[in-house]
């Protein structure tokens, strides 16, 4: 079997978290490494500390799938004294490639706010601040019968046929005749120069997103055996799909503040909440959640719109706190570290991919806590 690359993990993660989906300026993609590298040990982790890079040595990766990007900024000075540049020269003496999936996970459906708003149990979710809307397309192509699985399922890999959440692999296989007739210096896959061609062939339907569309026309290109195939790309009517960062939901039963905070801490993992009560009255109970991963301050007005009865984010400032405190919403603050559930969870997803394409890699989560906090209670 072909050995796995760089460029082979990083085209299958983006068929369901794509860069496009990122926020402008967000550096997400490659950080190191050549998308020509074979890889055959992946770890997954929040952070790219000087820690989790030993832990990588340590284990023999030579892949990090990372949320938070290690570069935020240009270096200006490749100066080893310092710890951060230092790790960056590890990761290169130790060809250890990193691949960082930032906003465009928090905001790709089944993400990071998905996989935070599941571990509350919560139902009718829906995005909180929209960034982009994507109409649906429906791709039609025809192709010999005895190709047909193998162009089916690469345009699955690229992300068509994915109807919401809870369908997934989802086409139409109908079967008829196809007919051409090669000119000169034609190089058919099927038949000859100037012949006419009769082949049972299938008409394949598949529906996908409008941003989809470089990749899946890319897969169906390379995987289809004819010199040209034969396609359309239809537009459809119906409704597209939003997405963005942040979700809102409901718990299934109304909780009172000590609960909401008991739930929150437990089921983020985490060991410490601020949290911020309106200037006025205040909610008896808690059932309407907003809620957004990482630090999400600039969102409570959105918040706001959705009649959430609670807004939860990290690394609330002093001054949003004010503004939040008399805008009369009540916020939860459990830092930007519960994010951390993204490593369980793209591990997860990882060994999927690796059981349904056959990948000879191990994937391992890290285990570096990188939380930078330490909490005292008086």
């Amino acid at each position: 079997m072909t050995q796995l690359t760089v460029k082979d993990i990083i085209n299958q993660f983006e068929s369901f978290a794509p860069t496009s989906f990122a926020m402008e300026g967000d550096p997400v993609g490659l950080h190191f490494g050549s998308k020509d590298q074979q890889i055959h040990k992946i770890m997954v982790s929040l952070d790219i500390r000087p820690q989790v890079v030993q832990e990588a040595i340590e284990k023999g990766v030579n892949f990090i799938l990372v949320h938070h990007p290690p570069i935020f900024r240009p270096i200006k000075r490749f100066d080893l004294s310092n710890p951060q540049t230092a790790m960056y020269a590890d990761i290169i003496k130790h060809n250890i490639a990193v691949y960082a999936a930032h906003t465009n996970l928090d905001i790709a459906p089944g993400g990071i706010n998905d996989w935070l708003a599941q571990a509350l149990d919560l139902h009718d979710i829906e995005v909180l601040s929209p960034t982009q809307e994507f109409m649906l397309r429906k791709l039609v192509v025809y192709v010999s019968k005895t190709a047909s699985d193998t162009v089916r399922l690469a345009l699955t890999k690229a992300g068509a046929g994915q109807l919401s959440d809870t369908y997934a692999d989802c086409s139409f296989t109908s079967s008829g005749f196809g007919r051409f007739k090669p000119l000169e210096g034609a190089k058919p896959a099927i038949g000859q120069v100037g012949y006419e061609e009769v082949v049972e062939e299938d008409r394949i339907e598949m529906i996908f997103y409008s941003n989809q569309l470089s990749h899946v026309i890319a897969a169906l290109l390379e995987s289809h055996p004819y010199e040209e195939p034969a396609y359309d790309i239809l537009s459809l009517e119906n409704s597209g799909t939003s997405i963005g960062l942040g979700r809102v939901g409901n718990l299934s039963q109304p909780y009172s503040l000590k609960e909401l905070l008991e739930l929150v801490a437990k089921k983020w993992e985490v060991d410490a909440l601020r949290y911020i009560l309106p200037t006025k009255n205040k909610e008896d109970v808690y059932q309407r959640v907003a809620l957004c991963g990482g630090a999400g301050s600039e969102f409570y007005t959105d918040a706001l719109k959705t009649q959430a009865d609670v807004y939860i984010t990290g690394d609330i400032t002093y001054h949003h706190a004010h503004d939040m405190q008399e805008s009369q919403l009540t916020v939860i603050d459990p830092g930007h570290h519960t994010e951390k559930i993204c490593i369980p969870r793209l591990t997860t997803l990882l060994n999927q991919w690796k059981e349904v394409y056959q990948w000879q890699v191990d994937i391992i989560p890290s285990t570096t806590n990188t939380e930078p906090f330490h909490f005292y209670t008086k």
